[in-house]
């Protein structure tokens, strides 16, 4: 059996999930898709370096799931002897638990080194070239102390992986595993298949329950048709269904907002939703068609004659996306009047009805997903847009979903947090005033959300603590764009609303977050005397700061 052809894959993981393609480019000034994390699949078992050493488990078994990738490397015809003694040499030598360094020899140094050994290809060369091309960016040089310091105390207190088992079991040993060694590691694969299946039944949840809202929707507006009478108008119907749906919501919200909440920042006056409108319009009448028209008639009995979003029909969501998608240079100002006019539907307690019926299709978050790729023009529009659905608190919570969803061409995992996120560092970090205005208040939109009771939505289902869940995958994204824009001067209620957040992810992420402020900076100390009520922010980040071990 040793001397049979075998075949050699490399499994990828981006370490990530997604992050880094959403956010390198505005933190880092260039585009990186992925921070990989490889192994290499070999005789049934799936082998990788990293803090504790050489390690193998079951290929997809690792604490990262299934891979992002696979790459066949080849085959070899190595026998398997031969190749456990080979790895077991690197194991005392190169590749020993005190020689991993997060940047210069680390997993994929090592799945390159057996690649070649096994049939002499390498694995590919983007993911060799990682660490050397962020540390080439002033943003990744200045973390190279902090990513120094957790390769230095990775094999310290690291994430347990499985004992050392090169050989998964094939060959016999002059010393028998204890009883207790062998509980232990299947203990901790028990753990590990609990976790994913623990994750994927969240996410199976939260899909049923998008799925009985809608029917719960339906059924509702059929109950209703059903015992009105002949005599009662379409519109009727449609503004009594609207009306027992907004008592309902009403009532929910009147329930969950006992404790006082701290005002969102929004652009109510901003708008002049009637001019904006017929701008509209009037794009819409040189290009539009009769469908286009009937859904800027029932736009304006939403956003001007303010007859609630009854008024709206089944295709609204089509002509929205039609717009947003149709990339024609011609119709740049269509698309900033359309968002424009969505902003101001936005401050609506109504607008959740909308946003709603684009869970399936996610046309609105596919199309925030792109801001760094849209004119100017357009991503100031989105961001107001943004920042106005925190207004009231169904809209707001709809930014936080966590459920995921595939971008559209891509095989990315987006969910409406991570987009949410994206908008408010690319708005942040951007040159344009207006944008920075817009990303500091989507900031500090999020942190105070994140102060509030857990969502209505999740009430039944996730345990307390969940909506900071939901902030663990994006603080430390927020955080770094926040100290990346503290390093240049800005005003005072910028400042405030950046270090209002900034206090908020630095208790969210556990330690991640004062470790990030204490290597890059600046210290919080140099805002003091700002204002009275930066002063009182700085005080709790201080003593956040010294109350995590390591940062004195």
């Amino acid at each position: 059996m040793e001397d049979e052809t075998v075949e050699v894959c490399l499994h990828v993981y981006d370490m990530t999930r997604g992050m880094a393609q959403l956010m390198s480019a505005a933190i880092l000034g260039k585009q990186i898709d992925g921070i990989w994390h490889t192994g290499v699949v070999v005789y049934g078992r799936e082998y990788f370096f990293g803090g504790q050493g050489i390690t193998s488990c079951l290929p997809g078994e690792t604490i990262l799931g299934q891979p992002n990738q696979i790459h066949p490397l080849g085959v070899t015809q190595i026998p398997f002897a031969i190749f456990v003694d080979y790895v077991q040499g690197l194991a005392d030598s190169t590749f020993r638990p005190d020689a991993y360094n997060l940047l210069r020899h680390n997993c994929n140094n090592f799945s390159n080194e057996l690649a070649q050994f096994l049939c002499g290809n390498s694995i590919p060369q983007h993911i060799l070239d990682l660490p050397t091309e962020v540390l080439s960016t002033p943003f990744g040089q200045s973390l190279q102390p902090l990513l120094d310091s957790l390769s230095a105390s990775s094999s310290q207190g690291g994430i347990p992986v499985l004992p050392l088992d090169l050989d998964g079991g094939r060959r016999s040993v002059n010393r028998a595993p204890s009883p207790g060694a062998v509980a232990l590691e299947r203990a901790i694969e028990d753990a590990r298949r609990d976790s994913l299946k623990l994750e994927e039944r969240r996410n199976t949840i939260l899909e049923k329950v998008e799925k009985l809202e809608k029917k719960k929707a339906k059924k509702q507006l059929q109950q209703e048709r059903q015992s009105s009478s002949s005599s009662t108008s379409a519109p009727e119907k449609k503004m009594a269904d609207a009306s027992e749906a907004n008592s309902a919501r009403e009532g929910s919200e009147e329930e969950n907002s006992k404790a006082p909440r701290e005002p969102p920042i929004v652009f109510k006056d901003l708008i002049d939703v009637r001019k904006e409108y017929e701008s509209l319009a009037e794009c819409i009448a040189k290009v539009g068609q009769d469908d286009d028209h009937q859904s800027m008639a029932e736009l304006k009995q939403y956003v001007i004659d303010d007859e609630g979003s009854w008024a709206l029909g089944d295709n609204f969501l089509l002509f929205i996306a039609k717009w947003l998608n149709d990339d024609k240079p011609c119709n740049d100002r269509l698309r900033v009047q359309l968002l424009t006019v969505l902003a101001s539907a936005a401050l609506k307690d109504d607008v959740i009805l909308i946003l709603h019926q684009d869970r399936r299709d996610h046309v609105l978050m596919n199309y925030a997903h792109n801001i760094d790729r849209l004119p100017m023009s357009e991503q100031e529009a989105l961001a107001l847009f943004m920042c106005n659905l925190f207004e009231n608190g169904s809209s707001s919570e709809w930014l936080l979903y966590i459920s995921e969803w595939t971008a559209p061409h891509t095989t990315l995992p987006l969910s409406n947090i991570r987009v949410t996120t994206k908008v408010a560092v690319t708005a942040l970090l951007s040159d344009n005033p207006l944008l920075q205005d817009r990303g500091s208040a989507i900031i500090y939109n999020l942190a105070i959300k994140e102060k509030m009771e857990r969502t209505r939505d999740f009430a039944e289902l996730m345990p307390r603590g969940a909506l900071s869940k939901v902030f663990d995958d994006v603080a430390t994204e927020l955080a770094m764009a926040i100290l990346q824009f503290f390093s240049a001067e800005h005003s005072e209620e910028h400042i405030f609303r950046c270090m209002k957040g900034l206090l908020r992810f630095a208790y969210i992420a556990h330690s991640e977050v004062p470790a990030l402020i204490k290597m890059i900076g600046p210290d919080p100390t140099q805002f003091k005397g700002m204002s009275a009520r930066i002063d009182e922010l700085v005080e709790p980040l201080l003593d956040r700061l010294r109350s995590v071990r390591g940062m004195d």
